[in-house]
């Protein structure tokens, strides 16, 4: 059975900023985002026929999101999916430490972790999404705390 226009419509609705959010970096800037997002919608909706019922759907659009994302970024240039995300999760002016912590943890353990803390995605939408066992996402994201407790003890004693 296909995915509901409605069900994608409430996606939409409730998930919004955790897409936005997550995909800003990607894009290259908050105002992309937001096309972004509508455009992976849009494209949702175009093919929710497609949406295999065991698939999550936040799992499924985000998926959708991401190659919208990299399309506004780089034309035509293939990146790995983690490889690809990049972000800068805090404002370096707000909390130069946490950016800075946040930036030392290895590509796949910073985007599990935004997927979790920025854009509220369960660790089951995290799994699916990444392509990945709900173990790993566990496993990284027990070890990204630990790293970043680390780097900002760290920091705090310089």
């Amino acid at each position: 059975m296909p995915v509901s226009k409605q069900a994608i419509e409430d996606l939409y609705c409730t998930r919004y900023e955790g897409f936005w959010r997550a995909l800003a970096p990607i894009a290259g800037s908050y105002e992309l985002a937001r096309d972004v997002v509508q455009e992976a919608f849009a494209r949702a909706l175009a093919s929710r026929r497609q949406c295999r019922s065991e698939v999550s759907l936040p799992a499924w659009v985000w998926r959708i999101a991401w190659r919208v994302a990299l399309e506004s970024r780089d034309i035509g240039r293939e990146v790995p999916f983690e490889e690809a995300f990049v972000a800068t999760l805090v404002d370096p002016a707000d909390d130069p430490q946490l950016e800075r912590a946040l930036a030392s943890l290895p590509a796949r353990r910073r985007l599990i972790f935004f997927l979790r803390y920025f854009a509220d995605f369960s660790y089951a939408e995290i799994a699916e999404a990444c392509q990945i066992s709900e173990g790993t996402v566990a496993a990284a994201l027990a070890h990204a705390r630990a790293e970043l407790a680390e780097s900002l003890r760290a920091e705090a004693t310089r």
